[in-house]
């Protein structure tokens, strides 16, 4: 299966070389002795005039190993509750990215929530807007692609242990990319101070915490199921320590405060 691009030149620029200068001026030099090594980062995924700034310098400060698994919400309800791309690979404009089927069977081993589905990738930008920062800053870059619908918390934590489970038998370094942006179409005061008590959470290295609070707040994050299982996977992994690197929103490009939409960069090593 090779997948085509479903946003480029929507989200990102399509032509190569206007989105590698795109990227310089997105993802900051940082110094290889001033990086992390992450179990995981929560990285948003809108247009990259509005949230690029936040996912370059997210991934800017952390060493990025060959081997990524992406996992981003079902924005479109095709497909698969948890659908996994096992092999194949992704055409980008800065090259084609394999998807690492190694790593996608040793995940699909250990769990009986992920299905092999290609739909629920097709036209889904959640994780396809990831690729070309992972691109940029890994010139070997694998990915292991995962779409997840809205599922319960007892089998996000589920499918968290059991992620770990297929990261432990691969036994080699992954990092693992949580697609996610925060409040959705709020005014600045509004969004700035629920998403607060969302990225509490994580910080806190809470996935129960990080969940319940987005339903009962009625925060509309949408990929707090997928940021839910990476926070629980990494636990399992043993993460000791959530960072954020940048919170802002929308209205920073726009102008518009009234109705914006939050952003958020955070590591979990």
């Amino acid at each position: 299966m090779i997948r085509s691009p479903a946003v480029a030149n929507q989200f990102y620029p399509g032509n190569p070389a206007t989105l590698s200068e795109t990227l310089d001026s997105l993802i900051p030099s940082v110094p290889e002795t001033e990086k992390q090594t992450a179990l995981a980062v929560v990285s948003p995924h809108a247009g990259y005039i509005y949230s690029g700034a936040v996912a370059g310098e997210t991934f800017a400060r952390v060493r990025l190993p060959k081997d990524v698994i992406i996992l981003g919400p079902n924005h479109h309800g095709y497909g698969a509750m948890v659908g996994l791309m096992a092999e194949g690979a992704w055409q980008m404009p800065l090259g084609d990215v394999a998807i690492n089927s190694e790593l996608a069977k040793s995940v699909q081993r250990h769990s009986d929530l992920v299905e092999t589905d290609e739909v629920a990738h097709r036209f889904e930008h959640s994780l396809e807007v990831q690729v070309p920062f992972l691109q940029y800053l890994q010139k070997d870059l694998t990915i292991t692609p995962l779409v997840i619908s809205h599922i319960s918390l007892e089998n996000c934590e589920k499918l968290g242990r059991q992620l770990a489970a297929g990261i432990k038998q691969y036994n080699k370094p992954v990092l693992m990319v949580a697609s996610s942006d925060m409040t959705h179409y709020e005014s600045r005061f509004s969004a700035s101070s629920k998403d607060k008590q969302a990225i509490d959470q994580i910080l806190d290295l809470d996935p129960a915490g990080l969940y319940r609070t987005v339903v009962q707040k009625g925060i509309t994050m949408c990929g707090v199921i997928p940021t839910t299982v990476a926070l629980m996977a990494a636990l399992e992994l043993g993460a000791k320590k959530a960072e954020l690197v940048r919170y802002t929103d929308s209205g920073e490009a726009s102008g518009d405060t009234r109705q914006v939409v939050g952003y958020a960069g955070i590591i979990i090593s």
